[in-house]
This record gives structure tokens, sequence and C-alpha cells, in this order.
């Protein structure tokens, strides 16, 4: 799993690309770390090049999410798989998150 982070057009975004399963997750939740500080940043999870998450990679991105509100941002997934949208289908996810 690699993850990659960078500030686009006043937009954190953080790309992710591989698997994000359970053995990835603790990496993978260190690095998403500089999201927290998004006050005044939107943030784009670019999905474009993930193939797989699990629910520990589900509990990252919920988390991203929650810190996020409170501070007036939004959370925007893009660039989502067919196969990762049917899991956030399922999970009751693409309630939660807009899409781009």
């Amino acid at each position: 799993m690699n993850t990659e982070f960078k500030e686009e057009n006043n937009d954190f975004v953080m790309y992710f690309e591989g698997r994000l399963d359970t053995a990835a997750a603790p990496e993978t939740e260190k690095a998403t770390a500089q999201l927290q500080d998004c006050e005044g940043h939107d943030i784009i999870l670019d999905c474009t090049k993930l193939e797989y998450i699990s629910s520990s990679g589900l509990r990252i991105f919920l988390g991203i999410l929650k810190n996020a509100k409170p501070k007036g941002s939004h959370v925007y997934i893009r660039g989502i798989s067919d196969d990762i949208r049917s899991v956030f289908a399922m999970t009751g996810f693409t309630n939660l998150f807009e899409f781009k």
C-alpha cells in the first residue's frame, strides 16, 4: 500500500495505491494523520489506484470524515472503482461521503 499527500488548489489530496487491508492499515493511518489539520481545506481521497479496501480501510476513511466535518471541511472520494463502490454501497458509506 502506497500513499501520497499533496495540496492542490487549496484542497488536501491523499492518493491511495494498492490494497488497503488490515496489514496495511496501521501505516496508512499514520500517513493520513497529516489530514488532521484540515481547517479551511477540503479533503479528496483519490482512489484511482486503490485495488481493495477492507473494513480497516473503511474505518480510516470514516475517521478522516469524522475529523473533517466539525472543522467545516468536506471529504470527497475520487476515482473509485466499481468493486470498491459496491463495498461502499453495502456498508452504507455511499450515504456518508461525497463522490467526484
